[in-house]
């Protein structure tokens, strides 16, 4: 078992910037690739970035691409999103997520709400 618990989300204005950080606990942490997803009232929950278990190789939706950055501190196992830039349309849950083998997501987090006003 896998337990996540999101923090850092909250009300920005736009073009704010906010730090959203995922503590695991349980499993091996550092053997994992990990996920940050969002959803947005009325919409599918989407994802938006994933890192290696090395924190090597990073992947980002197209909307989120150049304003946010995740990544992962093996020691503390903790990984983060950091968010720059925001936009009233970034608001939403964010829930980070574990994927035990490639192409699954298999644990996720209670989510962290995020409100971005214009």
């Amino acid at each position: 078992q896998v337990q996540l618990v999101e923090s850092g989300g909250g009300l920005v204005q736009a073009g704010g910037s906010l730090r959203l950080s995922c503590a695991a606990s349980g499993r091996t942490f550092r053997t994992y690739a990990m996920g940050w997803f969002r959803q947005a009232p009325g919409k599918e929950r989407e994802f938006i970035a994933g890192i290696s278990w090395s924190g090597v190789s990073t992947y980002y939706a197209d909307s989120v691409k150049g304003r946010f950055t995740i990544s992962r501190d093996n020691a503390k196992n903790t990984v983060y999103l950091q968010m720059n830039s925001l936009k009233p349309e970034d608001t939403a849950l964010y829930y980070c997520a574990v994927g035990l083998n490639p192409g699954s997501w298999d644990y996720w987090g209670q989510g962290t709400q995020v409100t971005v006003s214009s």
